[in-house]
């Protein structure tokens, strides 16, 4: 059973009736999991990206209670205040990809534990959108999902770094190596550090203020750059699920014109393939939809709602 955990929900600015749950998985991670128990018409289920917190999802709680919803969300291993996985806590680090997926039965088996409103829609940004891929595969409980900006592929800057990744993050396993972080990244939190002239995550400067003072008034939050190993293991994964079919479950998916972090072409890709799906252009929006300026961030809430109102289960 989850206990009690910490949530800073001044920082957050969600709806009041914030709660944060410690849980063990099944492999026995420690990860923290916050709940906005405030809707009736069903549960909102938050994948954030790399790098994120649940904090950061307090806007997006206050729209979804609006529209009669409660949210979920979750610390993936390794950042947060979930357990970290290296004893430098700034490096991004996971053993294999798929044990994501633990801390997704954690988080539904939470959900269904403190009864959180039925049925259960997901929101999955990032790579959040690459571990809802797998969890939609393995027939996860949900009814709809909306995508923001879902990495299914990653762009490197000039191209021909990609095969470097790939060399680089392989031949670390027989040089025990894995554990560094890649090479050109920082220990320091991109949101908390980089200039806003030069960021890839939104147009609105005062979304990324919001982000860095969290940050800054909350660091054990951060997160630097990854490992080498999840680089080497966020590549396989990508590549693997790139090779198999869509899952059978209504879609919408979020991009923004100016996206710089997730390949669109993968998206492109996996939108021609799942029957029915929608794909929104998103003009004026970089990587982080749910953090742009008021008129695309709540274009994206209405969009997302409306559509997971249109697949209520018939009574």
């Amino acid at each position: 059973m989850p206990t009690s955990a910490p949530i800073y929900n001044d920082l957050a600015r969600g709806p009041t009736d914030a709660t944060g749950h410690w849980v063990k998985t099944q492999d026995g991670v420690r990860i923290r999991i916050g709940v906005w128990n405030t809707g009736t018409k069903g549960t909102v289920l938050i994948f954030p990206g790399r790098t994120e917190y649940i904090e950061k999802y307090g806007d997006a709680a206050q729209f979804f209670e609006k529209q009669d919803y409660s949210t979920v969300s979750v610390d993936w291993r390794g950042q947060g205040l979930s357990d970290r996985l290296q004893a430098d806590r700034s490096i991004g680090h996971v053993i294999n990809f798929t044990d994501y997926q633990y801390d997704v039965q954690a988080m539904m088996n939470t959900a269904d534990a403190i009864n959180l409103p039925k049925p259960y829609y997901l929101v999955a940004h990032s790579m959040g959108g690459c571990i809802a891929l797998r969890a939609l595969l393995q027939n996860i409980s949900v009814e709809a999902v909306s995508f923001s900006a879902p990495m299914w592929g990653i762009l490197f800057h000039p191209p021909a770094l990609r095969l470097a990744a790939w060399s680089l993050s392989t031949i670390a396993y027989p040089l025990s190596a894995t554990n560094m972080r890649v090479p050109r990244t920082s220990a320091d939190a991109y949101a908390a550090t980089e200039p806003f002239e030069s960021n890839d995550l939104t147009y609105d400067k005062k979304m990324l203020d919001m982000m860095a003072k969290q940050l800054r008034t909350m660091p054990d939050w951060a997160l630097g750059g990854p490992s080498l190993r999840w680089l080497n293991k966020a590549l396989r994964e990508m590549r693997h699920l790139h090779s198999l079919p869509s899952p059978d479950y209504p879609m919408i998916c979020h991009l923004g014109s100016e996206e710089d972090v997730v390949d669109p072409r993968r998206i492109y890709s996996r939108i021609t393939r799942w029957p029915g799906a929608q794909l929104k252009l998103v003009p004026r929006a970089k990587h982080e939809i749910m953090m742009e300026c008021p008129k695309v961030r709540n274009a994206f809430y209405a969009e997302t709602c409306a559509f997971f109102d249109s697949h209520q289960p018939i009574p």
